[in-house]
């Protein structure tokens, strides 16, 4: 045990500088390792990182509910001026510790292979570099999050907008879709200066430790040790080979339906059936209750852990000004709570999202209950699997709960088709990061707005933006991912492969499914990705073969609920 016991809330501490942190750290360093007393001590070096981690997994937290909060941006970035660099040489100190010992606890190999990575990885002189990411990646959000429009005289943020892209009458979903877009290219000399400088920070990181570029600094700082570039080059064309054919499939029935020449970009979200859109919920706190109704049926425990987050205030929902963009959950690791942010307006991709959200919080709950904090990190490839496996299983339960049988099963095709029109824009955005960050003129926006369009003409088949042609190659700075998260998108597609075949098991047996996705939830990090995928129910792989089983199923599937509409 630590001499003297670490502060048990990061409310202890927002005031610390490092020295405070540093006797601990040395402590830490100068215990003797053997075979006795190398389980506590990596518990205590647990305890230390966990209450770091939150530190900054609530200061992020602050700095995106309010993107306009300077009290909390001034508090992120003394954090990341006087805490990050000290904090992240200790942990490389600890970790050459560790490993110069030759130790590894039970259950803590595959952790431990992590760390030895990490530790190669690093250079005292990327400190600075990694710094300056973390404040470049609050101007994303910053610039994107005071996104404002005046729509019939009220001043609304552009996420608002989003709504009316449902809208029966095409004028309106024009004027909505072409308002947006409007208002997102009036940044786009902000967002191509901002886009220049992570560039070149990037690529002298990947210089500093002798990496060629930045990709394969990449893949070393994500341990993606199963699979290579080469594998998802050839997802990309397992893609273009099967799911692209079926994406088009699913907008020429949408263009059929709608009597429409050709499909637009404001057409894509419109109910094809004139129906008025689903209206699954109006408030924030509607939308918790039907989704809590909708987890206890999914799981009484899971549906526990979720109303856990809602009585203490662990949920963010709604859209607001000043918000920042997008959704995640994050980890208070000391706490071992999860919190949910999103930017919900009121339509059924709200209820997907918050689901999804629901799978990656119950994937952290299942965690905590491992004792080393290396335990407790996993890759986003599983994490995805959480989330996207949740949707899913959790999809036969909308009816009830936010819809009746019929709106059940449009709300559940509109899904199925979804997932299936995400693979290829999914391609888009990996192949674009490949090219992006392993050519010198990856840094140039004119170079990044000829190579998006390259590939959206390559994947993204069935869409007329004929005349919208500035909007179709500004389409990379509209993917956060590729700003704040680089490389974390591939993701996404191979976890969908592995979150469908956890729904097919389901179709057989829904209560055995569940029981190994959550068996699965409960290792954590602590075993390879072959072996999360299995213990699941999936196969981890991402060729034309299981490309083509998943989307045969889902087709299947979305054809039987079809004719329940007509």
């Amino acid at each position: 045990m630590l001499t003297a016991p670490l502060p048990t809330s990061v409310d202890q501490v927002r005031d610390w500088t490092w020295e405070r942190f540093q006797p601990y750290v040395e402590e830490l360093l100068a215990r003797p390792l053997d075979t006795h007393s190398v389980e506590g001590w990596l518990k205590d070096w647990s305890s230390l990182q966990a209450l770091l981690w939150e530190w900054d997994s609530r200061l992020q937290v602050a700095v995106t509910i309010d993107t306009a909060d300077a009290e909390a941006e001034a508090a992120l970035e003394r954090y990341v001026a006087e805490i990050i660099e000290p904090a992240m040489a200790g942990d490389q100190k600890l970790k050459e510790k560790l490993l110069a010992s030759g130790l590894c606890p039970s259950g803590f190999e595959v952790p431990l292979q992590r760390m030895a990575n990490a530790a190669s990885l690093f250079r005292e002189s990327n400190l600075p570099l990694i710094s300056e990411g973390i404040l470049e990646n609050k101007e994303y959000d910053t610039i994107c999050g005071s996104r404002t429009a005046i729509w019939e005289g009220e001043e609304i943020p552009i996420e608002q907008l989003k709504p009316l892209l449902q809208h029966r009458d095409r004028a309106v979903r024009e004027r909505a879709w072409r308002m947006k877009m409007d208002r997102t290219l009036q940044d786009r000399d902000a967002l191509n200066a901002l886009w220049t400088r992570m560039h070149r920070r990037r690529k002298q990181m990947a210089t500093n430790a002798d990496l060629p570029d930045y990709r394969a600094f990449m893949w070393k700082e994500l341990s993606r040790f199963d699979y290579t570039p080469a594998d998802c080059e050839a997802f990309h064309q397992a893609i273009e080979a099967v799911v692209v054919p079926a994406a088009h499939r699913i907008l020429e029935r949408r263009r059929e339906l709608l009597a429409l020449d050709t499909i637009r970009p404001w057409d894509i979200e419109v109910d094809p059936y004139g129906q008025a859109p689903l209206a699954p919920f109006e408030t924030g706190a509607e939308l918790v209750a039907k989704s809590q109704s909708i987890l206890d049926r999914v799981d009484p425990e899971l549906g526990g852990q979720f109303r856990i987050m809602a009585d203490e205030g662990l949920l963010d929902l709604e859209s607001r000004k000043n918000k920042a963009p997008g959704g995640y959950c994050t980890d208070f690791y000391v706490v071992q709570r999860p919190f949910i942010f999103m930017n919900a307006t009121g339509t059924h991709d709200d209820v997907q999202t918050l689901l999804h959200e629901a799978g990656h919080a119950f994937h952290a709950f299942a965690s905590h209950k491992l004792p080393y904090q290396g335990q407790r990190e996993f890759g986003s490839e599983i994490a995805e699997v959480a989330s996207m496996g949740m949707e899913l299983l959790a999809a036969p339960y909308l009816e009830g709960s936010f819809y009746d049988a019929e709106e059940a099963a449009r709300a559940r095709i509109k899904h199925l088709e979804t997932q299936i029109l995400f693979w290829p824009y999914m391609a888009v955005v990996d192949a674009f990061q490949h090219w992006a960050h392993t050519h010198p003129e990856g840094e140039n926006p004119a170079a990044c707005d000829a190579e998006w369009t390259r590939l959206w003409e390559r994947f993204m088949k069935g869409i007329d933006d004929a005349g919208l042609e500035d909007a179709r190659a500004n389409g990379w700075q509209q993917k956060l991912h590729i700003f704040t998260v680089p490389f974390y998108y591939v993701e996404y597609g191979m976890a969908q492969l592995g979150a469908v075949q956890v729904w097919r098991n389901a179709l057989a047996d829904q209560a055995d499914a569940l029981r190994r996705y959550r068996g699965m939830l409960a290792l954590g990090g602590s075993r390879t990705l072959p072996e999360l995928f299995e213990a699941a129910g999936a196969r981890f792989a991402f060729d034309t073969e299981t490309v083509q089983a998943c989307v045969e199923l889902m087709e299947n599937q979305i054809d039987s609920m079809l004719k329940t509409l007509r």
